[in-house]
């Protein structure tokens, strides 16, 4: 979490600087199992995730404090800051615990979601102290609304990112959409991720106005 002219700016919220490794970094290798895939040419473990689907590699502005530094581009989202406070669970804002008695605290945009109905979500959970923050900050709670959930379950589901494909001209990317594409997916081989994406199970909708603020 830092401040910016007196605005607070989530970790996640990428800024200006950072940039997006050239598609020149990207090639065409062989897995374990013989079958092509989508690799760097200079990978490491880091690169890859808990179920070995490869990550859009983002330079990051990095103070000395050891959070992120410069002007805040706001409708976008660091994929490294945003995979790390999902797969952990730490808040979106300040990378802090967000962890509670009752569970973890979500903030969709929209409607509050029906009875079995199945929500899936690449925003990340909050904290109780910057619940509040983090409603005003987001650009499509802002615009659409929010909805509070607090959360007892939510496994990964899989991830956001650009499908690739190997033509004779060398790798080339896809037209794709924000549909997450779940883990177990033969398409993952040939997939860029850029977010982490969870499905929250057992959630309760509650009013924001309604939490103990934290101590």
């Amino acid at each position: 979490m830092t401040a910016t002219a007196s605005r607070l700016v989530p970790y996640i919220t990428a800024r200006e600087g950072e940039e997006a490794d050239s598609f020149l970094a990207l090639r065409a290798s062989f897995g374990a199992d013989g079958r092509s895939r989508l690799s760097y040419w200079d990978e490491s473990r880091d690169d890859r995730d808990v179920r070995d689907t490869l990550w859009a590699r983002t330079s990051q502005s990095i103070g000395r404090d050891g959070m992120p530094e410069g002007p805040p581009q706001w409708r976008l989202v660091h994929p490294a800051r945003q995979r790390h406070t999902m797969m952990n669970l730490l808040c979106q804002v300040c990378v802090g615990p967000t962890k509670t008695p009752d569970g973890y605290l979500f903030l969709e945009s929209g409607t509050v979601p029906g009875p079995g109905a199945t929500v899936r979500t690449a925003q990340p959970p909050v904290c109780l102290k910057h619940a509040r923050a983090a409603s005003k900050l987001c650009p499509n709670l802002v615009r659409e609304g929010h909805v509070a959930l607090m959360v007892q379950s939510a496994p990964l589901f899989g991830v956001i990112g650009t499908p690739y494909q190997w033509s004779s001209s060398g790798v080339q990317a896809l037209a794709g959409d924000d549909t997450p594409l779940p883990y177990g997916s033969p398409n993952l081989r040939w997939f860029l991720a850029s977010q982490l994406v969870r499905t929250l199970r057992a959630f309760t909708v509650i009013d924001l106005d309604d939490l103990a603020p934290a101590a």
